[in-house]
């Protein structure tokens, strides 16, 4: 383990993330994560990295690191002006950054959400077994902060990936997300369930790693009484009381009160974290 980047400007918010800590939800313990999940493994397999290894998530650009060893590095997920040295460098795609370097990273021009991984992966005190840090519970590390310094590890699986098949989803006008009706479906009018599957909704402002927060049509109940507090997912489609949709992200709570209608299918979710305010959203219901 050495320390090879130094934080000069952390940005609105960057955190580091791997893959999660799934299977503690019995202790109240999300699993967290990456957001985009595809974006983090597809950047540490450009730098044949484990799939998991530890990178950072950073929301709406604005992130500035020195080089403080020779170091390579990988940027997928939104798009977004990159820079080494005050030249533009390629996204998606193997970086090398010269010990002393400065990276730039810009305002996304679609999408909300980059990860830049490094080969060897990032480094830490590992909490459940992740690096990930969950900002609403407070596990794992904090968000970066600046002069903070970044430890690499040895987490390489193999050599620099092939560019030619690196491709990315960079943010839509529209998104369209395949779901599974239930558990709990039947607490919807037909005309619920109908809605679901033809409706769009628009993603609000006030969305978060814990839930995109979507306004358009009222989903309606047939049944009123409380429901007793069960088990959440990422990619849970929850409906409160004002019949507005709620799709949780990786730092949802583990249990909730409000019924879930669907849930988004594992490869669909990702998507979400590139849905900036006002994104169209669609659902495709999976029937049996």
């Amino acid at each position: 383990m050495s320390r090879a980047l130094r934080v000069d400007r952390p940005g609105v918010l960057t955190l580091i993330q791997d893959l999660g800590r799934p299977g503690h939800a019995r202790l109240g313990v999300t699993a967290s994560g990456a957001w985009d999940r595809a974006a983090l493994t597809l950047a540490n397999r450009l730098l044949g990295n484990a799939e998991g290894a530890a990178g950072l998530e950073v929301l709406l650009g604005g992130l500035s690191l020195t080089a403080l060893q020779p170091i390579m590095v990988a940027l997928t997920g939104a798009e977004a002006p990159l820079l080494v040295d005050g030249r533009p460098a390629a996204q998606y795609a193997p970086v090398a950054l010269p010990q002393g370097s400065r990276l730039d990273l810009g305002t996304p021009t679609r999408g909300l959400r980059c990860y830049l991984a490094v080969r060897g992966g990032l480094d830490g005190r590992r909490v459940f077994g992740s690096l990930s840090s969950d900002p609403t519970t407070g596990l794992g590390p904090a968000p970066l902060a600046s002069g903070a310094e970044l430890v690499v590890g040895s987490d390489v699986a193999g050599p620099l990936g092939d560019t030619d098949l690196a491709s990315g989803r960079r943010g839509l006008d529209e998104l369209v997300l395949r779901v599974a009706l239930g558990p709990r479906d039947d607490w919807f009018t037909p005309e619920a369930i109908d809605l679901l599957d033809t409706a769009t909704w628009e993603v609000l402002q006030a969305s978060d790693r814990v839930g995109t927060r979507l306004s358009g049509p009222t989903l309606t109940r047939v049944r009123q009484d409380e429901l007793p507090s069960e088990g959440l997912m990422r990619g849970a489609v929850q409906v409160p009381a004002d019949g507005q949709p709620l799709v949780f992200g990786p730092d949802h709570p583990t249990t909730g009160g409000y019924p879930v209608i669907a849930c988004v299918l594992r490869n669909d979710a990702d998507a979400l974290s590139q849905a900036v305010p006002g994104t169209r959203v669609r659902f495709a219901v999976r029937r049996p």
